[in-house]
């Protein structure tokens, strides 16, 4: 189902995404946001297509407000692009999986 997604909280942070070896998607969501329900299905397309070169992790916003924060999340569904503590995309609102992918592309190629 949730094929490579890891569901992380705001304790798992640093060593899930900040140490991580390879570059980190973290997709910001919410139970009651109809929007990131669209967004589910393309965030685990994007898993399985890329579990060699990245890893996804999700994170629920309203229980975990220091990544939140941290991240400057304002609106959901939210993702983040990271390596180590530099952020190298970011989006908010429902996405296209054409326009996940190629911003995936973009910054894994060197990967």
């Amino acid at each position: 189902m949730n094929k490579g997604v890891i569901t992380i909280t705001d304790a798992e942070l640093e060593t899930e995404v900040l140490q991580s070896e390879q570059p980190v998607l973290v997709y910001f969501w919410a139970s009651w946001c109809g929007p990131c329900q669209l967004m589910s299905p393309v965030i685990n397309l994007a898993a399985a297509t890329y579990s060699d070169r990245l890893k996804i992790v999700k994170i629920e916003a309203d229980p975990n407000p220091v990544a939140v924060k941290q991240y400057k999340v304002e609106g959901l569904p939210a993702l983040r692009l990271l390596r180590g503590e530099t952020v190298l995309a970011s989006t908010e609102g429902v996405i296209s999986k054409n326009k996940l992918l190629s911003l995936l592309d973009i910054h894994l190629t060197d990967n």
